[in-house]
């Protein structure tokens, strides 16, 4: 069903993961059910049990978090597609892992090889943080320059650039510690450690970045039925070409959140639809433009009100 509306789907990326995710729509949606069953015989084991049950350490593991997330948000998309109120969204972008997601629903990847490609980079990630002692956390509070200027000061890297106040810092552990340090000083409103973290998206991921171009160069691609707007470049990406190199590069070079969901503000995007766990993206919005309209789709009862308003919720 057409609508007048410019859409961006949104995708979320690790960490917004918790047991539980999934378990209703499974339950409730025989198209999500295929969905998560799917991906069970894609990776050889019950992602689905983890996703559902838990326990929390093991769903959180690099190589199963990121399979699981982007299953529960491709079993959402999998029932929203079967509505009337459905239509196809003018751009899509996701966060980190997300972008794997953005590209499976977008027709660039099939549901089968994004599922495993998504497990095979949490492998690598993990193989490649296991190295060196390393670690993230997030800066609240800090505007992208002193954040910058703290990350140069301790050797550390910036992994995502959020919101206007908000950045993820990665890189060797120790390092780490001095940048927090720093950032206390310099008046962070809050610093979170992400627990269970590798240096995401710095240079530290090259032999990660390395491999998983061996296995990106072996998956056919198709060309994105709508443009993803790339994690590394904040620009539109609509070759298939370019969408392999993008998921390269986005390995070591910080997550461009902010500028991406500003470009797309500033095409006039009208609403952004969060597609996946918890809310993560939707609140980050909120702090790159408060007048930005969002409705998050991420549990039985949001996915069902869609089914029964669609967009013009």
């Amino acid at each position: 069903m057409a609508h007048s509306l410019k859409v961006v789907f949104v995708f979320p990326g690790h960490g917004s993961q918790f047991v539980g995710m999934g378990k209703d729509v499974y339950k409730l949606f025989p198209d999500a059910r295929a969905v998560f069953d799917q991906a069970d015989v894609a990776l050889g084991f019950p992602i689905s049990k983890l996703c559902f049950d838990g326990p929390t350490e093991k769903l959180s593991w690099l190589p199963n978090v990121q399979p699981a997330l982007l299953t529960f948000s491709l079993a959402l998309l999998a029932v929203m597609r079967n509505n009337q109120f459905y239509a196809p969204p003018d751009y899509g972008a996701g966060h980190s892992l997300g972008e794997y997601t953005a590209l499976a629903a977008s027709g660039a990847l099939c549901v089968h090889d994004a599922i495993v490609l998504a497990h095979r980079r949490g492998q690598f990630m993990l193989q490649a943080g296991t190295r060196k002692p390393c670690a993230a956390a997030v800066l609240i509070g800090l505007t992208e320059d002193v954040a910058t200027a703290i990350a140069d000061e301790a050797g550390v890297y910036i992994a995502n650039y959020n919101s206007p106040k908000q950045v993820v810092i990665s890189g060797e552990l120790d390092r780490i510690k001095k940048a927090l340090n720093i950032a206390t000083t310099h008046g962070a409103h809050k610093i979170i450690h992400l627990a269970g973290s590798v240096a995401f998206h710095s240079p530290l991921m090259q032999s990660a970045a390395d491999e998983l171009a061996q296995v990106i160069a072996s998956i056919h691609f198709n060309e994105p039925t709508f443009p993803i707007i790339g994690n590394s470049t904040a620009s539109p990406i609509v070759s298939a070409s370019a969408l392999q190199n993008e998921l390269i590069q986005q390995m070591c070079h910080p997550v461009q959140w902010n500028r991406s969901m500003s470009y797309l503000i500033s095409q006039k995007a009208d609403l952004f639809v969060e597609i996946g766990a918890g809310s993560v993206l939707s609140n980050l919005m909120k702090r790159i433009d408060k007048h930005a309209r969002i409705i998050s789709i991420c549990d039985a009862n949001t996915l069902s009100n869609f089914l029964q308003k669609g967009f013009e919720l």
